[in-house]
């Protein structure tokens, strides 16, 4: 019998919109990488976790419920090695992730957090925001209308008026970056890395990806774009890990939103084996 046994927790599918099928082939892949390394990996719903269904003492999930999170940390006080951890994936939603990349130097847009109800437009006009992107601030997006575009500061007090009235209290208000969209894949720990240009792919989630157009093939460093990503893994407290960035016309690099345990959809069969590297190499070092 396997000495390492790990709970896998599955994404609930209101929190894989237009990605249920990705979201469950990465994360099987994944239990079948560890399974095939002896471990012996018992797959729950998130509904099983938050009703106690879960003993194992190493957890390996793509939870983004709220309630799941906050029992996820529960089990991480108790001593219990999760994966990605349950605060990590707190540090992800729009207004914490926010103010820890600001708050570490990490390359990301100039942005203003707000409540929903407040007047917005002095301030906007103020920091010289036209076109920029208001996101809920309080969790992880769930619809497409979480992440709205606005072309100036009008059209903005307008969202943010249309978030209050969905009961959305807090958000993040993003001044939009001109230059190449960029998608990206890294597992912390280990050498995978991926990254494309999601336009130009066809690969969308909620279709935003056309604001920025299909890319111009910008110069940048990639050695300094991997840095970036692996530096705000570590900041954000992920292992696992995907986002967006924009390459401006000048070659600067700066993260637009990061995201725990995506889809890899583009590279699931690649990434699998590195996830189940360092989920060993985490268990390893654990004991």
């Amino acid at each position: 019998m396997s000495e390492i046994k790990i709970a896998g927790i599955m994404r609930a599918g209101a929190y894989s919109p237009n990605h249920i099928g990705n979201d469950a082939a990465i994360f099987n892949l994944t239990a079948e990488n560890l399974r095939k390394r002896g471990c012996e990996v018992k797959i729950y719903s998130e509904e099983q976790l938050n009703a106690g269904a879960v003993d194992e003492r190493i957890i390996v999930n793509m939870c983004r419920e709220q309630r799941s999170i906050h029992y996820l940390q529960r089990k991480e006080d108790e001593g219990c090695l999760v994966i990605n951890s349950g605060y990590g994936i707190e540090n992800c939603t729009r207004e914490r992730m926010t103010r820890i990349l600001l708050g570490s130097n990490i390359p990301y847009p100039e942005s203003l957090m707000v409540n929903t109800n407040e007047m917005v437009t002095d301030a906007l006009n103020e920091a010289g925001f036209t076109r920029c992107w208001i996101k809920r601030g309080d969790f992880h997006a769930m619809h497409k209308e979480d992440v709205s575009f606005v072309r100036h500061p009008e059209e903005a007090q307008d969202v943010l008026h249309e978030y209050f009235l969905r009961g959305i209290n807090r958000a993040v208000i993003n001044r939009h970056l001109e230059g190449d969209l960029i998608k990206f894949y890294g597992v912390a720990g280990t050498d995978f890395f991926f990254w494309f240009y999601p336009f130009d792919e066809g690969h969308s989630k909620y279709g935003h990806e056309a604001i920025n157009g299909h890319s111009k093939g910008i110069p940048f460093d990639h050695a300094q774009l991997i840095d970036i990503c692996h530096r705000a893994a570590d900041v954000l407290d992920v292992v696992v890990y995907g986002g967006d960035c924009i390459v401006s016309p000048d070659g600067a690099i700066r993260i637009i939103d990061f995201n725990d345990w995506p889809s890899f959809a583009p590279c699931r069969t690649e990434a699998a084996p590195h996830i189940a590297k360092a989920i060993l190499n985490k268990i390893k070092n654990r004991k």
